[in-house]
């Protein structure tokens, strides 16, 4: 089994109010690098951060790696536009840090990073792989490449969010703003997945949609491993001419937040979803509070890793206490 993450940047992540993936702007842009140390080691080898929310959630990565030493399963790291390096070890297929999302061409490696992660994917030797990502600020560009696509609800309210309240409003005004500076309505992108990506959206959902791609047409099964940035990739994917069924795999974070429908978005793009709830309530400890009340719902694959535990029958309790070892083991945290 493997779980592949791809970890990147966009400006998006800069805009104010957008994400909850970091503590500040200067520390986000370290996120993802430090989230694939985290998954890989256990803890930041050169990234000079832990990644936390701006009241001290820690980060799902620390879920994703508590599971991965209870399960045991491969994990492959993808640049995906990474803004500072990561001591993880990496593949590179060509992307760079996207833009800002108002700008007219946020993502102009967007086609080549598509097809080079998937030749990636259709090279991978797995029977099964779970896909994941990082990349903060990540909802607002999956909700402008819905929006690219036409598969965005009238409401906006087709991603979720790091913070606790989801800054819908925001969001769509930032996706409005996009568009306008792209020059296109809404759904005019609509079968072309990569011009959606290039105009819309970040390079982690190139990297993550090609790499599912490749996989899929090689016959390895893919489970989306995340929240709605996931269940965008789905959406790309179906753009891209996929008809074969579809897993998604969540936490119960993203199920009960109120601003989402995940059952309209997966029955408009025909996607199986599997929900985890590692029952964080019952855990008793600030490490859990955050994810309670609301933050850090999803993200570095840690629905699929949660999923994974289930499957393979890791009590939630063990997997709670393997999280808080590897919390007070982290020196910013302890």
């Amino acid at each position: 089994m493997r779980v592949v993450l791809a970890v990147g940047t966009t400006r998006t992540a800069a805009i104010d109010g957008i994400s909850a993936a970091g503590a500040d702007p200067d520390v986000m842009v370290h996120t993802p690098s430090a989230d694939a140390e985290i998954v890989c080691y256990g803890e930041p080898i050169r990234a000079p951060v832990v990644p936390v929310s701006p009241t001290g959630t820690p980060t799902p990565a620390l879920v994703t790696r508590a599971v991965r030493d209870l399960v045991g399963f491969d994990v492959t790291v993808v640049d995906a536009g990474l803004a500072e390096p990561t001591g993880a070890p990496t593949v590179t297929v060509g992307a760079r840090p996207g833009g800002d999302v108002r700008d007219e061409d946020p993502v102009a490696t967007a086609h080549g990073a598509f097809e080079a992660a998937r030749q990636f994917g259709r090279a991978l030797p797995d029977d099964a792989v779970y896909l994941g990502e990082s990349i903060p600020g990540g909802t607002t560009t999956a909700l402008g490449v819905q929006a690219a696509l036409g598969e965005r609800d009238g409401e906006g309210a087709g991603v979720s969010s790091s913070l606790p309240e989801n800054p819908v409003e925001r969001k769509r005004e930032v996706v409005a703003e996009g568009l306008t500076a792209s020059g296109l309505d809404e759904g005019d992108a609509a079968g072309d997945p990569k011009a959606a990506i290039r105009r819309m959206g970040d390079p982690v959902l190139a990297v993550a949609a090609g790499t599912a791609l490749g996989c899929l047409e090689t016959d390895t099964a893919v489970t989306l491993a995340g929240g709605t940035q996931l269940a965008t990739v789905a959406a790309l994917l179906r753009h891209a001419g996929v008809d074969q069924p579809l897993e998604l795999a969540t936490t119960a974070f993203v199920a009960e937040d109120p601003s989402v429908d995940l059952d309209g978005l997966a029955e408009a793009l025909d996607l199986s979803v599997t929900v985890t709830d590692p029952g964080f309530d019952e855990g008793d400890h600030p490490a859990f509070d955050g994810y309670v009340a609301g933050e850090a719902k999803e993200g570095v694959a840690m629905g699929g890793a949660l999923a994974l535990a289930r499957a393979t029958g890791v009590p939630m309790t063990d997997v709670r206490e393997r999280v808080l070892a590897r919390y007070r083991a982290l020196p910013d945290l302890s």
